[in-house]
Order: structure tokens, then sequence, then C-alpha cells
């Protein structure tokens, strides 16, 4: 964890905000259906937290280990550009998402929860660890939330950019405008 103050510095560089889906967007668990089908519970203020990062410019991905129908759904849903699914190398598929939006590590976040996700939290410029994450990602990141992944992290982590970048007013209009 570092100071408030280069937090912020860090926040207010981040164009592209990437996430692992399990265990971040979702609690972790994971309900298998008789069909072979899955259900996963998606918090809805996490949701509307990217669309208010979207609707302000920023860019959105899930880099994900596991493959979900369900995942790709929700990830349509919310706008999110790259929904990256079955992921062996984590870091391997930042570099191309980096190289696809023209932009640099350090203008990337990314919020894991698991052992698989230190190569890529290392790698960017902004890396959070969602409360409950595992100790050694905890350890490594830059920003730990208050909320639990699932619960709300997601959220709290565009509200930070939102806020370092001073967009939250921006972000907020559409909400406060008399119609």
């Amino acid at each position: 964890m570092m100071g408030r103050e280069r937090l912020l510095d860090r926040a207010a560089r981040v164009r592209l905000l990437l996430m692992d889906c399990d265990g971040v967007l979702t609690d972790g668990r994971i309900y298998l259906l008789p069909d072979g089908e899955e259900m996963k519970a998606f918090h809805v203020r996490d949701g509307h937290g990217l669309v208010m990062w979207h609707s302000v410019g920023g860019i959105s991905a899930i880099v994900s280990g596991r493959s979900s129908k369900v995942v790709e759904r929700r990830g349509h849903e919310l706008g999110i550009s790259f929904v990256r699914q079955g992921v062996d190398d984590k870091l391997a598929e930042l570099t191309r998402i980096l190289a696809q939006t023209r932009l640099s590590a350090e203008q990337a976040a990314f919020i894991g929860d698991d052992l698989a996700d230190i190569p890529l939290m290392k790698r960017v410029g902004l890396a959070i660890a969602v409360a409950d994450a595992s100790e050694e990602v905890r350890r490594i990141a830059h920003y730990v939330t208050r909320l639990a992944g699932g619960h709300g992290a997601v959220r709290e982590v565009t509200e930070l950019l939102l806020k370092a970048q001073g967009k939250w007013a921006e972000a907020l209009n559409h909400y406060l405008e008399e119609k």
C-alpha cells in the first residue's frame, strides 16, 4: 500500500481498467447447474460503476482464467470493451490489450484477488486487490479495497479513478440534471 497522494497520482493516469472476474466482479463462488451451465452473482453497483467509467471515456476489460457464458453476457451488458476468458497467461493478454488500445502499462489498472493475478498486477501502473484477496495479492497491491469482491469493490475503484481524474462530477451529471 502507498500514501494517498501517490495513489491518487497513479489513479489519475489510468485509462484502462482491467479486472479478473471470479473473486472480483463476483464473490468467487460458482454455482454449477445439472445441465453443465454456471450461475454467478454480480453486484449492480459494480456494474453501475463501470457504466459511469465508460461514460467519461474509460476503457475496461475482463481477463479471466475461466470461461463462462454468463461472464460474456455480463460484459456485453456493461459495455466492457474486452472480455477475455480462458486466459492462461494474463500478462501476455495485457500486452495484447495494451497494443490494441495504444496505451502504456502505466495507464492501466488491474483489480485482482488471487495468485494468478500477481504477474499482471506487477506490470500495471495501479495494482488493486479486493479486500478478501489472498495475502500475497494484498501485499503487492498499491491499493486494497474496503469492500470484498462481488460486493461493490469494483464500484469503489471506479469512484477512486473518477475522483482522482476530476471526472466524478461529469459522471454524476446524468443523475443530477433536472429532466
